[in-house]
């Protein structure tokens, strides 16, 4: 069985797979024994624009304001498709048990981590891995107190809450 890490970036991949002594590099993730590290490149999965929601919103009529989505799609974000299916593939194989949530520790570090999640389909278990330094020593304690993904939901929920409301105000100001 696998644990897939998903982190922001990709040298923080490189950090933590040197740490977990993995050396395989394939196109997007970094393998050995027990694990695959895989990035993201910041935000590679976003609110879908305003026409992606309703078509009738591509025109940008002053009529159609303010613009009040039912239901909040997630998109691709331009750019970014195929590290999104290296990170859906690894998150949605027989062989992952597990995901750890490696993403900047913070808001926006949790949003991008659940929007990948979301966007991917995956219900494996999560875990968190909230770490503020790089070093061999933080990175090897932080593996050891992993905390269960959900005790973060409030943290992804004030995400959710700031990326909707910068949509809200941006598509429509």
């Amino acid at each position: 069985m696998t644990t897939v890490i998903v982190t922001e970036k990709p040298s923080v991949a490189r950090d933590i797979a040197q740490v977990l002594g993995l050396s395989k590099q394939n196109k997007g993730y970094i393998e050995g024994p027990g694990f695959q590290v895989t990035w993201a490149y910041g935000h590679l999965v976003g609110l879908a624009e305003p026409h992606q929601i309703n078509s009738a919103w591509k025109a940008w009529k002053i009529q159609d304001l303010p613009m009040l989505p039912d239901h909040w799609p997630l998109e691709i974000m331009p750019g970014t498709a195929e590290q999104f299916r290296v990170i859906k593939d690894l998150l949605k194989a027989p062989s992952t048990e597990k995901v750890i949530c490696a993403t900047d520790a913070g808001r926006e570090g949790e949003l991008i981590f659940r929007y990948i999640y979301e966007k991917a389909g995956c219900r494996k278990p999560v875990e968190r891995l909230w770490i503020s330094s790089l070093t061999a020593e933080s990175i090897q304690k932080g593996l050891t107190q992993l905390k269960p993904g959900r005790d973060f939901d409030s943290l992804a929920d004030s995400a959710r809450a700031r990326s909707r409301a910068d949509w809200l105000v941006g598509m429509n100001l």
